[in-house]
């Protein structure tokens, strides 16, 4: 893995598909070889490791996979950390077996891609109540988020009371500080929007804010992604930057960051593939489908390649109008048998 953070996080087509294809390979054959259940999938469906050539080829599990089995390349006596997915509606829960390797690698690959978009540490307010992080053993996708984020913020404030709504005092005690700062706001979309319908005026001079975890609670609200960002700005500032973000538990460390023409990006670190819904073919760019996911991280458990259960299109691949390499996408919304799962959707 250290070849890939050498590059460019945004890379060309040919230069990452050498590094990701040869690592999703070697991770093929290693989660064979390693787990079970991973093994009797790709037995019964007629894979053939030794004649994949491309990414299409890299079979996938199911996203809900995670919820019905145990699923490791590990022994039980390596396990450094279970992460679970806070976002799922119902009673099953996937889970997440790290190893310390696995632990460390996905803290390696989100502080590379972040840094591209935080170069220094900045004070950070955490649109988030303070008990997320009260398990850091056996936690949840939104510790993961906070922690993650958090390594690149000081003077770490909570913005919400245990309840979920803003600590105002609290709040404002953090703009009076660092009103004409560089700072860090970051949370889970649905408590954003919370947060800024509370809050208002604050007028950071310059401010970075990160916010993920699904929409539907927002298109309830019939609030899209212009008027999200428009009260944003009302809120916190004119000057604000704002990015939304793509990713989950099951390939933590492997986000998709929206670029300034509004499209989420993969890094030299991660690939989507669109699935055609009827038959998962490839799609073309510019049809939608279900979005594959493929990441070079999951090593203690077979998770470099999923499908979700989210809708998706690809637009195009090094060409975005931003500047940035790498495949551009969108999220369009999720299928609709599948349950609410978005962190922010089931708050």
């Amino acid at each position: 893995m250290d070849i890939f953070f050498s590059e460019s996080i945004f890379t060309d087509r040919s230069t990452k598909k050498k590094l990701l294809l040869n690592r999703l390979l070697e991770l093929t054959s290693f989660h064979y070889s390693n787990c079970l259940e991973y093994r009797s999938l790709i037995n019964s469906q007629g894979f053939d490791i030794e004649s994949m050539k491309d990414y299409v080829d890299i079979p996938f599990i199911h996203v809900k996979l995670f919820k019905k089995f145990d699923l490791m390349s590990i022994d039980e006596s390596d396990i450094f950390k279970i992460t679970t997915s806070s976002g799922t509606s119902g009673k099953a829960v996937s889970k997440i077996f790290l190893d310390l390797h696995t632990a460390k690698l996905q803290s390696k690959v989100l502080t590379s891609i972040l840094k591209k978009y935080i170069p220094k540490r900045r004070p950070i307010l955490v649109i988030d109540t303070k008990n997320t992080l009260s398990s850091r053993n056996n936690f949840s996708a939104r510790t993961a988020a906070v922690l993650g984020f958090s390594t690149f913020g000081r003077e770490l404030t909570f913005a919400l009371d245990d309840d979920l709504t803003p600590n105002l005092e609290r709040i404002n005690e953090f703009y009076d500080r660092n009103k004409y700062q560089d700072v860090l706001i970051f949370g889970f979309t649905f408590l954003v929007f919370k947060f800024i319908n509370v809050v208002k005026n604050l007028d950071f001079k310059s401010a970075i804010l990160f916010h993920g975890g699904g929409w539907k609670k927002m298109l309830d609200e019939k609030v899209d992604k212009k008027r999200f960002n428009e009260l944003i700005k009302q809120s916190i500032g004119l000057s604000t930057e704002v990015h939304d973000y793509y990713g989950m538990i099951e390939q933590t460390g492997s986000i998709y960051i929206e670029c300034s023409e509004g499209y989420l990006h993969s890094t030299v670190f991660s690939e989507v593939l669109i699935r055609d819904t009827i038959d998962l073919s490839i799609a073309p760019f510019g049809k939608e489908g279900v979005v594959q996911v493929l990441s070079a991280i999951p090593n203690s458990y077979p998770g470099h390649s999923i499908l979700t259960e989210d809708i998706g299109i690809i637009h195009g691949i090094d060409d975005c109008k931003c500047g940035e390499k790498g495949t551009y996408f969108e999220i369009l919304g999720r299928l609709k048998s599948s349950e609410i799962r978005g962190c922010s959707d089931t708050l």
